[in-house]
C-alpha cells in the first residue's frame, strides 16, 4: 500500500476558507450545507477497481472532498483503457493503476488523503481493507471479486454501491445489511448461477456508460454519507444506453442466502 506524501489526515482536514469555496456549491444546497460537507470530509470510501467504473466514481468523490479514498488495483494501464478510464492519461500507459489514479485524483484535490493498493485484495487483506472503509464501492469486473467483496462488507456490515456495465447495458444498486433484512449481493446474484459481467475485452463496451453508472455509484456514496435521500436497498437500476431507458428490479433477502441471512440479529 502507497500513500501520497504531505496529505493531512481526517482529524486535520478543516473547511477554512479555501474549502468552503472549494466546496461551496454543495454548501448551498440545503440537503448538505456545511454539516454536511464535513461528513464528506470525514468519510473513508474503499473503492475496488480503477477501471471503466471505478474511474469516474474516483474523482467525483475526490471532487466532493471525500477525506480519505483507498484505490484497489493490480492492474497495468493500457492503451485500450484509455477509451473510458478517464482516471488514466497516455503518460500512465505502463503504471499501475491504483498509483495512475492516486496521481491524478492528488492533481484535482491534493487536500483528501489517497491510499494506493497495488495488488489485487483478496482474503484476510480485503476484509482488512473493508473493515477500515465507511462505504465500499464494488468497481471490478470479476465475479468472484464481487463475492468477496460482498462477504466481507456483510462480516463488518460496511455499507456496498455495486455497478456493472457491458455492452450498452448497465446496472447500479445499494447493499446495507446494517439495515434489518436487507439483501445483499448473494441474494440476487448467487454464486452457484452462471451470471457473470464478463471482461470488456471480451464483449466491449459503450465508453460513456461506465462513467455514468461509475458517477451513479459516486452519487450512491455520498447520499449514504451525508445520509441523503433514498438508497437503492432492495432496487436494481438497468440502464440500456441504446434507447437511454432506465428500469428498476425490485429484490429481497433471500431467507437462505448463506452470506446475510445468518449475519441477521
Amino acid at each position: 500500500m502507497s500513500f501520497c506524501p504531505n496529505l493531512p489526515t481526517n482529524s486535520e482536514e478543516a473547511l477554512n476558507d479555501a474549502a468552503l469555496l472549494r466546496y461551496s456549491r454543495h454548501i448551498l444546497l440545503d440537503e448538505i450545507g456545511i454539516e454536511g460537507q464535513e461528513k464528506i470530509s470525514q468519510a473513508h470510501v474503499l473503492v475496488i477497481g480503477a477501471g471503466g467504473l471505478g474511474s469516474p466514481a474516483a474523482l467525483y468523490l475526490a471532487s466532493a472532498g471525500v477525506g480519505t479514498l483507498t484505490i484497489v488495483d493490480d492492474d497495468l494501464v493500457d492503451l485500450s483503457n484509455l477509451q473510458r478510464q478517464i482516471i488514466h492519461t497516455t503518460a500512465n500507459l505502463g503504471q499501475n493503476k491504483a498509483q495512475s489514479a492516486a496521481q491524478t485524483i492528488h492533481a484535482l484535490n491534493p487536500h483528501i488523503k489517497v491510499n494506493a493498493v497495488k495488488t489485487r485484495a483478496m482474503g484476510e487483506e480485503l476484509v482488512q481493507l473493508v473493515a477500515a472503509a465507511d462505504i465500499v464501492l464494488d468497481c471490478c469486473d470479476n465475479f468472484a471479486t464481487r463475492h468477496a467483496v460482498n462477504r466481507a462488507c456483510v462480516a463488518h456490515k460496511v455499507p456496498l454501491v455495486s455497478g456493472a456495465a457491458v455492452r450498452f447495458d448497465g446496472q447500479l444498486t445499494t447493499f446495507d445489511t446494517r439495515v434489518n433484512n436487507a439483501p445483499c449481493y448473494h441474494c440476487l446474484f448467487g454464486e452457484e448461477g452462471e451470471a457473470s459481467d464478463g471482461p470488456c475485452a471480451t464483449f466491449g463496451v459503450f465508453a460513456p456508460l461506465v462513467g455514468m453508472i461509475g458517477a451513479a455509484q459516486a452519487a450512491e456514496a455520498l447520499k449514504l454519507i451525508i445520509g441523503l435521500g433514498s438508497p437503492l436497498l432492495g432496487r436494481l437500476q438497468l440502464l440500456d444506453a441504446r434507447n437511454m431507458q432506465w428500469r428498476e428490479m425490485r429484490y429481497k433477502q433471500d431467507p437462505a442466502c448463506p452470506v446475510c441471512s445468518r449475519n441477521k440479529t
